[in-house]
This record gives structure tokens, C-alpha cells and sequence, in this order.
């Protein structure tokens, strides 16, 4: 019988690129080696930059390092897993999906249905290779409990992550990934992002963790919201600097 290498990897993870991220990827990568983590993918918002970096850096920390995104599509968030140029935010969601396998990665759908976070509804989802099924920030498992479904009867795979914004939140909930080890990858050592990648569109994962508690949550939208409003607010009005300065890009 053949033995499974398995993978603990928490697929949606904010650094302080992110406008309502707030640790660097080094301290990310660094929390994720202490709780026993073997990787994790750094998402934020619209912005790629710091997540390949913490790919490239994810193997000092003894982690598997894998790049992605979470891209703001006309109709709703989508995580693009294993990617390394970031899809044009603002395009149809579908167009989007295609546009992330275009790019060598998959399309996976985070909270999928909440729309005061801009998940995507049920009705746009006519493709996508995975669900997040599981997410550690939602308020009640209610949700989490419809993608669930969703997923099941389509024949997605499904996959958690914690969607941490803070560290300690990095882990609470995340995706063991089991793979089949082969002559070219018979250790954890010889498996890369693109074996755990393939992994999932073949089903072979398992959901693990707990919510976030729903105190740390509400702080965390309430800053989140506070941040975004205060940025777009400055970014549009003349000879004010944009607050917070972290989220100018256009220098």
C-alpha cells in the first residue's frame, strides 16, 4: 500500500501588502515554521510582490514556498494559487479564472457566497477548481457550511485556510495535502509547489483548524474597513497624501 507524504499548508495568508494586512512576510514565514506549518501561500489584495519574495524566501524557514494572489474580480474575490504574474483585477470572474490557469496557476473560490466580503455568488460560479470550504474568519460556520455543500455537489475540491490578516490568526485553519511520493519525489524534501498544486485538483486534501474568535474577527473587518474607506477617501483628493501610505502604488 502506498504511503502519503503529507502537507500542512495554510493557502491564504495577508502581509502587510495588503491594505488590511499588518505583519511582514519574514515574521509571517517565521510564526508559520514555529506552529508546524509546511508552508503557506501569502494573498493579498491585488498585489503579488511580497508573496513571490516569500516564496523565494519560504525555504530558509524549511517551508514550501508557492506564490498567489487575491484578485478582486468584477464579481467577487478569487485566490490565484501558483502563480507568478498577477491577473488584471476588475475582469468578469470566469475571464478571471481562465486568465489564472493561463498563468500556470488554479482559481480557487474564498468564502464564497458572503457578500459583505465580497465573495462571489452562486450564480457566477460556472467554473473554478477548488472551494474554500472552511474559513477561519467567518462569523458563524454557516457559510462555511453552504460552500461546503456547494462544493460536494459540483465535485470541487475543497480546501481551509485561515485567511489571516494578524498572526496569530496564520494556521487556524489550514489544508493538509496528501501526496503520493514517486522515483523522482520520494521524501517531502523533493516535493514542490506545483506537486501540492496538482494535489488539490486531484481531491487529495483534508481541511483541518477552528474559527477565529469572532471578537478578534469583528476587530479585524472594523480596521480593515476603517483602512480601505480612509485610503480611498485620499487617494482621490488633491494635495492630500494618501493615508494609509502603504497602500499608494503609484510610485
Amino acid at each position: 500500500m502506498t504511503s502519503h507524504l503529507s502537507f500542512a499548508i495554510d493557502f491564504h495568508v495577508h502581509s502587510d501588502e495588503s491594505y488590511d494586512g499588518h505583519e511582514p512576510i519574514e515574521l509571517v514565514l517565521e510564526h508559520a515554521a514555529d506552529i508546524g506549518l509546511d508552508g503557506i501561500v501569502i494573498t493579498d489584495h491585488d498585489e503579488i510582490d511580497e508573496s513571490l519574495r516569500a516564496a523565494d524566501l519560504a525555504p530558509e524557514y524549511g517551508l514550501v514556498g508557492i506564490p498567489g494572489v487575491e484578485v478582486s474580480t468584477r464579481h467577487g474575490h478569487l485566490l490565484a494559487i501558483g502563480v507568478e504574474e498577477r491577473p488584471d483585477p476588475g475582469q468578469p470572474f470566469v475571464e478571471t479564472v481562465e486568465a489564472v490557469r493561463e498563468l500556470g496557476g488554479i482559481a480557487i473560490v474564498p468564502h464564497p457566497f458572503q457578500r459583505s466580503r465580497h465573495g462571489v455568488r452562486k450564480r457566477h460560479i460556472d467554473d473554478a477548481d477548488a472551494i474554500e470550504t472552511y474559513n477561519s474568519m467567518l462569523f458563524t460556520g454557516y457559510r462555511n457550511r453552504r460552500a461546503r455543500t456547494f462544493a460536494r455537489r459540483r465535485g470541487y475540491p475543497e480546501i481551509g485556510a485561515s485567511d489571516a490578516h494578524y498572526l496569530p490568526n496564520v494556521g487556524k485553519a489550514y489544508t493538509e495535502i496528501r501526496v503520493e511520493p514517486g522515483a523522482e519525489t520520494p521524501t517531502k524534501a523533493e516535493i514542490n509547489g506545483d506537486d501540492l498544486v496538482d494535489a488539490i485538483l486531484e481531491g487529495r486534501t483534508q481541511i483541518h483548524g477552528k474559527r477565529t474568535p469572532v471578537h478578534k474577527s469583528t476587530v479585524q473587518y472594523a480596521k480593515g474597513a476603517v483602512r480601505k474607506s480612509t485610503y480611498l477617501l485620499t487617494s482621490r483628493a488633491p494635495l492630500v497624501p494618501t493615508i494609509p501610505a502603504s497602500m499608494d502604488r503609484s510610485g
